[in-house]
C-alpha cells in the first residue's frame, strides 16, 4: 500500500455544533485510524522524534507496538517517561517538538504522534484495572508544593522510586493550570481525573487548600521532616498593559475569566462564582491562552468575539490546530491592532446609574510591522492617527503571566531573576537554597505543559542523587 502523504484527519465536533457547547472538540481517533496512522511511521534508527521530546519518550518504539495492536504494551513504553499520556497527546504542541523532527515531515506530513499517543492512554484509561505495583518504601519524604504538570510529574518519578511524596496544593481542586487554565472543551477534567488517580495508586498523598509560603513556609516543611522540598508553582500572576479604562467592570485577565468558568464551573449557571456572559468580547493577545480565552467567551454566548493581536497571523504564538478551530467558530481576529485604551460608560450627573464605570469600547491603533526584535519578531510600529474604538462590553486580557512571588517573600536564601523567575541550575532544577528544587513556570515564566514536566522529571531524579549521596 502506498504511504498517505497526510496525516490522519482527527474527527472533531463540525464548528457550528461545538461553538455552543463545553463538549472536548477534538473526538479521538479510533483503532483502526490510529492503526492506519501508525503504520506512515518510517521507524528511523537515529530517531529524531525522540531528541524533539522534552521527556524523551521511546516514540517509534510505541508506534510499533501500535502497529502490531499491542496497545497496552504501546502504552507502557510511553508511561515510562510520562505521567500524563492522556493530557499531553491532547495539549502538547508536538508541531513544534517531536513531529517538527519527524524525518517523514521532510517530504509529506510527519506522523500524528500526539494523536497516537492520545489514542493509546485513553485506550489504556479505559480498560485498564487501575492496579500498580506499589516500591518499597526507601524512608525518604518529599514535599511538592503545586500540582500542576511539573508537580505531579515530579511527585510521580520520586514515588516510583520509593520516596514518601506529599503534593500540596493551594486551590480546592488538583491540577494546578490543567483544571483552571485549559478549557473542558480542550482537555475534559475527567481525563486530568484520572491522571491524578493513577498517581494516588503510588501512594502520592494530596493535601488542598495549603498555601505554601502562607499557611506554612518552606522551612517548615524542612522542619516537620522533609527531606527535600520541589517548587512548581506555576506562573499563575496576570499581566495587565497599563492602558487607561483596565480597572473597569468587565475587564477580566485571562486567569481570572478561565479560573471563574474551568475551576469554579461558572459555565453550567448554577455556580456561586459571578461571571459576565458579555455580548461582545475583545480577547488580547495572541496565544493559546488567548485562544481558550476568546473560545470559552463564546460558549457563554459571546455574539461577537475579537481576538486583537498587535503582529500578523504569521507571528501568532498560538498553535495552528487552535488558531483554525477559532476561525471555524467564528471568531474575529484584528491583526496589527494594538490596544491604547478601554472606554467606559461615564455619567457624572448619576453615579448610580448601572452602566456607569462597566466597559462600553476599546480603542486600538493599527500597527504594521518593522524591523526584528532581539527575538527575531518583527515589532509591531504603531501608524499615527490610525485609531478607532471597537464596540465591546468585555475585555479579556491574555498577554502573559509571571511567577507568583508568595514564596520567594517567605523563603530566605531562594534567589530570583528579575522576571521573578526561580533561579535554578541548568538540568537539575537545584536552587540556591539547600534541599530545594524547582521547575516548570516558576522557573521559566508560562511555557509548555510537556516543558514544565520534562523540568519535573529533571528535578525529580536530581533529588533522588542528593538524597542518596
Amino acid at each position: 500500500m502506498p504511504l498517505k502523504p497526510e496525516k490522519h484527519k482527527m474527527p472533531v465536533q463540525s464548528a457550528d455544533v461545538r461553538a455552543h457547547n463545553f463538549d472536548e472538540v477534538a473526538l479521538g481517533y479510533t483503532e483502526e485510524i490510529a492503526v492506519a496512522e501508525a503504520d506512515r511511521c518510517l521507524n528511523c534508527k537515529n530517531k529524531p522524534c525522540v531528541q524533539g521530546c522534552p521527556v524523551n519518550i521511546s516514540i517509534p518504539d510505541f508506534i510499533t507496538k501500535l502497529k502490531q495492536r499491542d496497545f497496552e504494551g504501546a502504552y507502557g513504553i510511553i508511561a515510562g517517561s510520562s505521567s500524563l499520556p492522556a493530557i499531553c497527546g491532547r495539549v502538547c504542541p508536538q508541531e513544534t517538538q517531536c513531529e517538527s523532527k519527524c524525518t517523514l515531515g521532510i517530504k509529506f506530513e510527519p506522523v500524528a504522534i500526539g494523536r497516537l499517543e492520545r489514542f493509546v492512554a485513553d485506550r489504556h484509561n479505559t480498560v485498564s484495572d487501575g492496579k500498580i505495583q506499589n516500591p518499597e518504601s526507601n524512608g525518604f519524604k518529599v514535599a511538592v508544593v503545586g500540582s500542576g504538570p511539573s508537580g505531579l510529574a515530579c511527585a510521580c518519578d520520586l514515588a516510583r522510586k520509593g520516596y514518601k511524596v506529599t503534593v500540596f496544593e493551594a486551590l480546592h481542586d488538583v491540577g494546578g493550570v490543567l483544571v483552571y487554565g485549559i478549557p473542558e472543551f480542550r482537555l475534559p477534567k475527567e481525563i486530568v481525573r484520572k491522571e491524578i488517580e493513577g498517581l494516588k495508586r503510588y501512594g502520592v498523598e494530596i493535601q488542598t487548600n495549603v498555601v505554601v509560603g502562607k499557611t506554612v513556609t518552606v522551612d517548615e516543611l524542612f522542619e516537620s521532616g522533609f527531606n527535600a522540598v520541589f517548587i512548581g508553582t506555576g506562573a499563575g500572576l496576570p499581566k495587565f498593559m497599563g492602558i487607561a479604562g483596565e480597572s473597569l467592570k468587565g475587564v477580566y485577565s485571562a486567569n481570572e475569566f478561565l479560573t471563574r468558568v474551568n475551576l469554579m464551573k461558572a459555565y453550567n449557571g448554577k455556580s456561586q462564582t459571578p461571571i459576565m456572559r458579555a455580548k461582545k468580547v475583545a480577547v488580547v493577545g495572541g496565544g493559546n491562552v488567548a485562544m481558550d480565552a476568546a473560545r470559552t467567551a463564546l460558549r457563554l454566548g459571546a455574539e461577537k468575539v475579537y481576538i486583537i493581536y498587535r503582529r500578523s497571523m504569521q507571528e501568532l504564538p498560538a498553535r495552528r490546530e487552535e488558531v483554525e478551530h477559532a476561525q471555524e467558530e467564528g471568531i474575529e481576529f484584528k491583526v496589527l491592532n494594538n490596544p491604547v485604551a478601554i472606554i467606559g460608560y461615564e455619567n457624572t450627573e448619576d453615579k448610580n446609574d448601572p452602566q456607569n464605570g462597566f466597559v462600553c469600547g476599546i480603542k486600538v491603533v493599527k500597527c504594521c510591522l518593522g524591523e526584528p526584535d532581539e527575538r527575531g519578531r518583527r515589532r509591531p510600529v504603531e501608524i499615527s492617527g490610525s485609531e478607532y474604538i471597537i464596540d465591546v462590553d468585555c475585555v479579556i486580557m491574555a498577554i502573559g503571566t509571571s511567577p507568583n512571588p508568595l514564596i520567594k517573600n517567605s523563603t530566605a536564601d531562594l534567589a530570583v531573576n528579575s522576571h521573578g523567575g526561580i533561579v535554578v541550575e541548568e538540568g537539575s532544577g537545584k536552587t540556591s537554597k539547600k534541599g530545594v528544587y524547582a521547575g516548570g513556570d516558576a522557573v521559566t515564566g508560562a511555557a509548555t505543559v510537556i516543558l514544565a514536566m520534562g523540568a519535573g522529571k529533571n528535578a525529580a531524579a536530581a533529588i533522588d542523587k542528593y538524597l542518596n549521596n
